[in-house]
């Protein structure tokens, strides 16, 4: 077993399952806080800021601060900044929710503007609209950069399946005819941000979560070490013919620190 420095945790179906806790998972927090490990709750929902991250954490039993919360919201404006150094203010079209409009609008040096972006940036957006859409599109199509905060299909509910940032993004390309850059994951971008946060290198971090198409190959595609824990989303069937993760286990109690 690595001495891994750091820990980079999913949420949902890791830590907790919409309104529910997962004991494990909040055990396995609590023993990584005793064992004096670095970790950072790596999300790809971009609706909440990360101090209401830190809240619904503190509903389950985690007492953290933001400064262990990194979500793609972060990410991206953290890949923008280094991007586009050159632009001030850089100009962007947003559709999104609480969580992007937070940390866009904190930066002095980014500017709304809908009509001539030089970046049209997609969350998800439980209101959106044709108007936005027809926005997006037509900047994109007048030569905006596309950028999609993560490319989730479908997200889980107590309602079933809903529609996720991915589906948005697909119709926003099919209308301009531009594929987007997606930063959470399972691209590499988020991770290599979040290592360069922490100021901790691949080999010293892990990748920890449910859901084998964002979790895991977050970190086959950024070349980080991977947990798969069976609590969530992917089961040991579904992966039976595919690549494996660095670790499998039915609950994080099993992990050895």
């Amino acid at each position: 077993m690595k001495d891994y420095r750091l820990f980079l945790i999913d949420l949902d179906g890791t830590i907790y399952r919409g309104k529910d806790t997962i004991a494990a998972g909040v055990n396995f927090v609590h023993r990584l806080e005793k064992a004096g490990k670095d970790f950072l709750f790596l999300t790809n929902n971009t609706t909440r800021t990360p101090q209401m991250v830190v809240d619904k954490l503190a509903g389950h039993g985690i007492k953290t601060d933001i400064n262990h919360v990194y979500t793609p919201c972060m990410a991206t404006v953290s890949y923008l900044k280094k991007e586009s150094p050159q632009l001030s203010p850089l100009k962007f079209y947003l559709i999104g929710e609480t969580g992007l409009w937070h940390e866009f609008l904190q930066q002095t040096d980014f500017e709304l503007d809908p009509y001539h972006p030089d970046y049209v940036v997609v969350g998800m957006d439980r209101d959106l609209t044709y108007r936005k859409v027809q926005v997006a599109s037509d900047a994109i199509r007048n030569g905006a950069t596309f950028i999609g905060t993560n490319g989730d299909v479908n997200l889980p509910s107590n309602e079933g399946l809903l529609p996720g940032n991915g589906s948005q993004c697909a119709m926003i390309a099919v209308s301009s005819g531009q594929e987007p850059l997606y930063i959470g994951k399972p691209s590499p971008i988020i991770v290599d941000m979040a290592l360069a946060k922490m100021h901790c290198t691949k080999k010293q971090a892990i990748l920890v979560g449910d859901n084998y198409d964002t979790d895991i190959k977050a970190g086959f595609n950024s070349q980080v070490d991977q947990l798969l824990v069976t609590t969530g989303i992917t089961q040991l069937d579904d992966i039976k013919d595919k690549r494996q993760p660095t670790y499998v286990v039915d609950s994080l109690d099993q992990f050895e620190l």
